[in-house]
């Protein structure tokens, strides 16, 4: 086999260019760290809408400097227009430069993203672009250590001195706010820890771990840890908040892995976290969540692009592993979206139509900034993250004829049909990817009784949340929201969504006389933003079991004040408390005496 790279690296030129991508990257990174930095003031002032703010324009900070390195290549080099050989020493002096670097990983990411900006698409799968990782991050920290070390060791002795312990680790984020009372928060925190402790003994190696900064969402801030005893690990982690009057507590504990998985869902916003050496956080946070692919990891501490790059390599690594055909999606097919899945990987790809059949009015543009209305705003553990590709290459083969049919007739102008020496391809222009749930419907229609049960207390529930963030989801139908492997209800459906506070909430009028009573259409004017919440019983109460369950847990969704008090809320400027972890897990609610 021919190496294609040349064995002098001679051209100045290539070095230059290395050399401005690097910096394009630092600057990148830098300003990322400074909005880590920027939550943590913004947490201890209590600036809700500050932690907001810094969550929307971190999601363009990555596309600002890509974009900008890539004009700055074309401005001084022509970089378009250099040669193949150019470009073969750009990256091997960019790998030369990276040796000393703390994050090489999402600097090869910001690379593969600039170059292929400027190249034509036949480059993507080339070699000119790092398709897998050539710097190691294995034990990167110990090679250089950081300004601080990623985690902070604390060695109790053994499970009886844990208090001071913990005192210590709470105190080393030194924020700036008192404690409502912070040695009561101990005494229960402790206890809590020796009781799920109390059916082990401590071995000689006792000790916790917790990363040396905080993760800030919502109005939560998380000391993430862990307790080692011998040869197990447990995860440890704080949920701090303020009380009424501006003061800390200790809100929650979480103690194990299913507790842990739920603020780390894909249906919440990223965290806000600063690290000089992400790789050693993904590393820390895995011991804890070890059936989370590293991709999703990276993605809910903010580096999606990384994270993105990451979950396409799982996917080419899948199908190259798997045989099973992509199939159209189970479930109610959609006016707007074709969706299709492969039964063997827990994912939907979601395809926007060419066309809408009335009474769909919408457009590409509208529904594609919708979504990205989703990425930047909180989804408060309601609504699912979707991944965002273009050109997606996939073999064929691997697609069912009643799929290709679908995708032919509804998406023909995303398709682009390819031979390649080994096979035919279907290249796909735009798509969406996310999580596989279980649709709605499908578990109220085939569910047991507490299944569906369940399912429509967290329907009601979803909707509230959903709209105490100022969203609202538009069409409430069950066949648009999905459950969860964890039993939360998702929205999924976002081509209708609309702000709440740009709505008008509104009464049916009553009608005038016998004709407007028995009419087959509305007498009465309805604008495109208008809310009537007591239309919603006609499309949601057709099944009785659901009906009783509804009108019994969410009566309320029907009325018009119940939608106007979250809207007054928002714009007197509230910020609800969202928590994140199950209510059982809050110390108020453990020892509700101690908080009276």
């Amino acid at each position: 086999m021919n190496n294609p790279f040349p064995k002098l690296l001679s051209s100045q030129v290539a070095y230059d260019m290395a050399q401005t991508l690097l910096m394009g990257f630092q600057r990148h990174y830098s300003i990322f760290r400074e909005a880590g930095r920027s939550a943590k003031q913004a947490f201890e002032n209590q600036n809700w809408q500050g932690i907001r703010q810094l969550l929307r324009d971190r999601i363009t900070f990555y596309d600002q400097r890509v974009i900008e390195t890539a004009q700055i290549l074309e401005d001084e080099f022509d970089a378009h227009a250099l040669s193949d050989e150019i470009w073969q020493q750009v990256k091997l002096h960019y790998i030369g430069l990276l040796s000393n670097l703390h994050q090489p990983e999402l600097a090869e990411t910001f690379f593969n993203s600039v170059t292929t900006r400027i190249l034509a698409s036949k480059y993507f799968n080339n070699k000119f672009i790092f398709v897998r990782p050539t710097i190691s991050t294995e034990y990167l920290e110990n090679d250089e250590a950081p300004s601080k070390p990623s985690y902070r060791a604390y060695y109790p002795g053994d499970i009886d001195g844990l208090k001071p312990i913990l005192k210590n680790l709470v105190n080393s984020f030194e924020l700036n706010n008192s404690f409502e009372n912070l040695e009561r928060d101990l005494n229960l925190t402790t206890k809590l820890i020796q009781d799920s402790l109390s059916h082990t003994s401590s071995s000689t190696d006792f000790q916790i771990h917790a990363l040396s900064t905080l993760f800030f969402r919502n109005k939560t801030a998380y000391i993430m840890g862990r307790i080692i005893n011998g040869e197990k690990i447990f995860p440890l982690v704080l949920a701090l908040m303020h009380n009424a009057k501006g003061q800390l507590v200790i809100d929650g504990i979480l103690l194990s892995e299913v507790h842990l998985r739920l603020i780390f869902s894909f249906t919440h916003s990223y965290f806000l976290v600063d690290m000089e050496v992400p790789s050693a956080y993904v590393t820390f946070m895995r011991s804890l969540l070890p059936h989370k692919p590293r991709a999703e990891l990276y993605n809910m501490i903010g580096l999606q692009k990384h994270g993105k790059n990451l979950f396409y390599r799982d996917f080419q690594h899948h199908l190259m592993h798997s045989t099973d055909l992509f199939r159209i999606a189970p479930g109610i097919r959609g006016l707007v979206m074709l969706v299709f899945d492969l039964p063997s990987y827990p994912y939907v790809f979601k395809l926007i139509k060419d066309y809408f059949p009335p009474p769909k009015e919408t457009s590409r543009e509208q529904i594609m900034a919708k979504y990205q209305l989703v990425k930047q705003h909180d989804r408060v553990g309601r609504m699912a993250d979707s991944l965002e590709f273009s050109n997606v290459a996939f073999p064929l083969n691997r697609f069912t004829p009643e799929l290709l049919a679908e995708l032919r007739e509804h998406c023909s102008s995303l398709l682009e049909f390819n031979n390649t020496e080994s096979e035919q391809e279907l290249v796909i222009k735009h798509l969406y990817i996310e999580r596989r749930m279980t649709p709605l419907n499908i578990r109220l229609q085939e569910g047991s009784p507490q299944e569906i049960e369940d399912g429509v207390i967290q329907y009601g529930e979803a909707i509230k949340n959903l709209i105490a963030a100022n969203i609202f989801p538009g069409d409430l139908l069950y066949k648009n929201f999905g459950v969860t492997r964890y039993g939360r209800v998702a929205f999924y459906d976002y081509d209708e969504i609309e702000y709440l506070t740009d709505c008008e909430i509104r009464r049916v009028p009553a009608p005038r006389d016998d004709e407007d009573e028995m009419a087959s259409e509305p007498w009465y004017r309805i604008g495109p933003k208008d809310i009537f919440p007591e239309t919603y019983k006609a499309f949601l109460l057709g099944n009785d079991r659901i009906r009783e369950l509804l009108l019994k847990h969410h009566a309320d969704l029907f009325e018009p004040s119940m939608w106007q008090s979250y809207k007054d809320r928002l714009l007197a400027g509230e910020i609800p408390d969202f928590i994140e972890y199950d209510q059982s897990l809050r110390l108020k609610h453990i020892f509700p005496k101690e908080f009276a």
